[in-house]
């Protein structure tokens, strides 16, 4: 029987890029920014299949962050309507 595994949570960046450990503390991983440093250091985290070590990556749309069992997929956020656009 094979695993199920649970599909990719969907992170919208706002911006060009976001720090790996302020993603994994806004997605709600860890409690802290201290421990978002010491699950980095520890190679518990992988970008796009391979260890990151560096606590302050900058990781933009389309990269995969895996952690604990979840997996990030970073999106662009989506450009706000004008609403004076006709």
């Amino acid at each position: 029987m094979a695993k199920k595994t649970a599909p990719p949570i969907e992170f919208a960046i706002r911006g060009e890029f976001i720090q790996l450990d302020q993603l994994l503390k806004a997605a709600g991983l860890v409690h802290s920014g201290g421990a978002a440093h010491a699950v980095t250091t520890a190679g518990d985290v992988t970008v796009d299949g391979q260890p990151e070590l560096r606590k302050r990556a900058k990781l933009r749309p389309g990269q995969r962050v895996r952690f604990g069992g979840a997996e990030i997929l970073l999106t662009g956020a989506e450009p706000v309507a004008d609403p004076t656009a006709t």
